[in-house]
């Protein structure tokens, strides 16, 4: 019922999570982000633990591989679950368990994880990735992500439709004294999720750069 792209930028020493689907709110359920250990998304059969448990496991120096396999071999639901995992390196790995609904799978590359279910048709992965490929790597990592996300949702997305999406990154600039969160903005329900996002994501941009 999600797509997803978790990613990490070298570059800018950041990394994030974009994700859209027909569900309410799905931004409060399936992004996780730390800075210097890496992100992760969990959806499907969301399972809300593992994003708390996934960051605990890279904190401690796991690779993605080892996360994905220590999350959903402890889980015995695991056949219903996808999860996707960018370490503190870059290295990406995710799991789509074989009662996912179809159409469901993944793309991994250095740096990235694209991964959804519920989808259009194997076409929605191969647009995102092309557009994270395709990117200019001196675009800030939110905006990346966003038009990997957009991409998705032209050639298809979540086969059911449309109703929440968001992006959420942290890196070395965060808004916030104290913090590293430097984006995290929610679509919660709305018609067209992903180019409401993407409106407030320029909004966010003007007023970080007159901070």
């Amino acid at each position: 019922m999600t797509l997803s792209i978790v990613a990490h930028s070298r570059a800018e020493k950041s990394w994030g999570v974009a994700v859209a689907s027909r569900y309410l709110a799905v931004g409060a359920m399936v992004p996780a982000a730390e800075f210097g250990v890496g992100a992760l998304a969990t959806q499907a059969r969301t399972n809300m633990a593992y994003r708390e448990d996934g960051l605990s496991l890279l904190r401690a120096g796991l690779g993605a591989t080892e996360v994905v396999e220590a999350l959903v071999g402890d889980d015995d639901r695991s056949g219903e679950r996808q999860v996707g995992v960018v370490d503190r390196d870059g290295m990406a790995a995710a799991w789509t368990g074989a009662q996912c609904g179809a159409f469901a799978g993944a793309r991994l590359g250095e740096g990235y994880a694209v991964l959804g279910n519920l989808l259009a048709g194997e076409e929605v992965l191969e647009a995102m990735e092309s557009a994270w490929l395709s990117a200019d790597s001196a675009t800030p990592l939110a905006d990346q992500l966003l038009a990997a996300l957009a991409a998705g949702d032209e050639a298809g997305g979540d086969r059911r439709g449309r109703q929440s999406a968001a992006v959420f990154v942290v890196g070395l600039n965060g808004i916030g004294h104290g913090t590293h969160v430097e984006v995290d903005l929610r679509v919660d329900d709305a018609p067209a999720p992903i180019s409401e996002l993407i409106r407030l994501r320029q909004l966010h941009r003007q007023l970080h750069d007159m901070a």
